[in-house]
């Protein structure tokens, strides 16, 4: 049979049906007995049975114990004296319950030395509970000590800060004083701000008489200025058609001297062409070529004081360009600078009114 308790979940399982079943400890603890002995194959004893039911006190399991094998003893007696069974069945019956008694006492003395020694360790465990609840109470009343100390610097602190709040209170009285010096200052400030006020008002109206002369004057600047850019756009005007004039004569000179080159190079080559049969001619011709020299020379120099004119008139243009843009961009800056100046005199004017 069995020595070892091995806890199966089947046999976990059984042991709670049996709590439900049983609930008084004595019948729990016999029925686990029989549920060990005779449907698992283990000797149950008293270590063994507390380890699986966990109820009551240590000698419950050991009362329940002797209880079952008094129980088995006598049921076992009763079998055996039985006078219908063979004497050898009986002898082997005796044979066998004298083994079990002599197995369970040899258990249940075993168990009653675990018991023992489980005592002693519970004792020594309980002896060593004992010793750290005193020191704990020796640590406790250490810091019970500390608190009173604490609580004594505490109470000197309020102390402390009794006198301190003294002291603050005088501040505050101070304080007070300098609050309403600064009342009276803040009063006197308030009416030297309307006197401020005034002035600013007066002064604004000064600001605006001579900002309405800064406009009429810069009206008339305005007028002058558009008289000057009408005279310099009419002068430019005038120039540009002196400029298409000198160019179309300029064109004009080009194209006849064009011609006349052509036809004095077509009358070289008929020159040439007869030079072997007018020789008395030559000399005449060489003059004629020299005349027609002089004069393409004469007209290369007119075409060269026409490119001079026209450049200089080009300048021209562009200078009086160039000081139209400049009159235009004045214009419109102080025509930008005048509305500004006008928005600026409409918002002063505006009244703002505040909710009273």
């Amino acid at each position: 049979m069995n020595t070892e308790t091995v806890t199966t979940p089947e046999m976990a399982v059984e042991i709670d049906r049996l709590r439900l079943n049983f609930p008084d400890t004595q019948d729990l603890y016999h029925e686990v007995c029989v549920l060990l002995f005779f449907r698992h194959g283990i000797t149950p004893t008293a270590n063994k049975l507390y380890q699986l039911v966990r109820k009551g006190s240590m000698s419950a399991p050991t009362e329940a114990l002797r209880a079952f094998w008094a129980e088995l003893r006598e049921k076992s007696r009763v079998r055996i004296e039985q006078p219908d069974l063979p004497e050898a069945l009986k002898i082997a019956a005796g044979e066998m319950v004298s083994a079990l008694w002599n197995e369970a006492r040899a258990a249940a003395e075993q168990q009653l030395e675990s018991l023992h020694q489980d005592a002693a360790e519970s004792i020594r465990i309980a002896k060593d509970a004992q010793q750290n609840a005193e020191r704990q109470t020796q640590s406790v009343e250490q810091e019970l000590d500390q608190e009173r100390q604490n609580l004594q610097t505490s109470e000197t602190r309020v102390l402390q800060l009794e006198k301190a709040l003294s002291g603050q209170q005088a501040s505050n009285d101070a304080l007070k004083h300098q609050l309403a010096s600064a009342e009276q200052q803040r009063r006197a400030l308030e009416i030297s701000l309307d006197d401020a006020r005034q002035q600013f008002a007066s002064e604004l109206e000064k600001q605006r008489d001579a900002l309405k002369r800064s406009e009429e004057r810069l009206e008339g600047t305005e007028k002058r200025a558009l008289l000057e850019i009408d005279r310099e756009r009419q002068l430019a005007c005038r120039v540009q058609q002196e400029l298409r004039q000198l160019r179309q004569t300029f064109q004009e000179t080009l194209e006849r001297h064009t011609v006349e080159t052509a036809g004095q190079q077509k009358t070289t080559a008929e020159l040439r062409e007869r030079l072997g049969v007018a020789d008395g001619l030559l000399q005449a011709q060489k003059e004629r070529q020299a005349e027609i020299v002089a004069q393409l020379n004469a007209l290369r120099e007119q075409l060269g004081t026409c490119s001079s004119q026209v450049a200089l008139l080009e300048q021209e243009l562009a200078l009086r360009n160039q000081r139209i843009n400049a009159l235009e961009a004045e214009i419109a800056a102080k025509t930008e600078q005048s509305i500004q100046v006008k928005l600026r005199s409409q918002r002063k004017r505006t009244p703002t009114f505040k909710p009273g």
